[in-house]
């Protein structure tokens, strides 16, 4: 384990600084102002009540189609708060069928939208909260289930690799259940770069593995932690443990040696807020 280094509480930081077209589709400007950054992939659909909802009242979203059933329109409507886009299309279940594949839980409801602006480090660092680094998480039903936890945890961010890692898209995204929409997904060329970088944004980096002492949030307090979570398969890759500040694990009494790695990020951000 490293010597500790002198932190500053993070309320107190300063950041570094270093398919079809609608003409009335509603065009958010950029989460982030100051930086132009691409957006990865092209358009992509939605599906199910709670995830269309939070993009829909995403003022940074892209929508470009809204399909509704009969039956679920009145509902969603008043879940709603901003008004319902004049350009909604009634879909009945052949063509929600068409459209998103006989598998798809939509609830009767669907949006197309355009993948988020992309979101710099140093941007998603000037919001409050722990940060969650992913070390080659491939599932994109995991990252979407770790993205909803960061925000029911109030995490700033989470960051990915650009490689090795997920496209934004439809199965990302119902995992997420709406949390894409508030927790920024930042990608990053170089990990051991990017933790380099929240060491110097005043963050205390902790890499997720049994093979170091028990993760205690009461000892981080007065720290911002960065909490780094290795693939489902291989863990934490050598590079990236050596660029952590220590190495935690979880308190696991049972008899299972590991968790799936979206259970353990909410374990591990657990620890992390519930002291303070």
């Amino acid at each position: 384990m490293r010597t500790p280094r002198q932190t500053s509480p993070h309320s107190s930081r300063q950041p570094q600084s270093d398919s079809r077209d609608h003409g009335e589709a509603r065009r958010g400007g950029p989460r982030h102002h100051g930086r132009n950054r691409q957006k990865p992939g092209g358009p992509y659909w939605i599906a199910g009540v709670h995830a269309c909802q939070a993009a829909l009242e995403n003022p940074h979203r892209t929508v470009q189609r809204v399909l509704l059933s009969a039956e679920a329109q009145e509902d969603f409507t008043r879940r709603l708060s901003v008004p319902l886009p004049s350009y909604v299309e009634r879909g009945d279940k052949a063509r929600f069928t068409a459209l998103l594949g006989a598998e798809a839980v939509h609830q009767g409801v669907a949006v197309l939208v355009e993948p988020l602006e992309a979101v710099a480090i140093e941007d998603a660092l000037e919001r409050p909260g722990p940060v969650l680094v992913l070390d080659q998480v491939t599932d994109p039903r995991n990252v979407g289930a770790i993205l909803r936890s960061a925000a029911a945890f109030g995490a700033s961010c989470v960051v990915m690799q650009d490689r090795n890692a997920p496209e934004e898209g439809a199965a990302l995204a119902k995992a997420a259940s709406g949390a894409l929409e508030v927790v920024p997904l930042v990608r990053v060329v170089n990990l051991a770069r990017c933790l380099e970088t929240l060491k110097q944004n005043d963050c205390w980096v902790v890499g997720l593995d049994a093979g170091g002492g028990r993760l205690e949030g009461s000892s981080l307090q007065g720290r911002r932690a960065a909490l780094v979570l290795g693939s489902e398969g291989d863990g934490l890759r050598r590079l990236t443990r050596e660029n952590c500040d220590e190495i935690a694990g979880l308190h696991m009494p049972g008899t299972m040696e590991s968790l799936n790695v979206s259970v353990a990020a909410a374990i591990g951000l657990y620890e992390l807020v519930r002291a303070g």
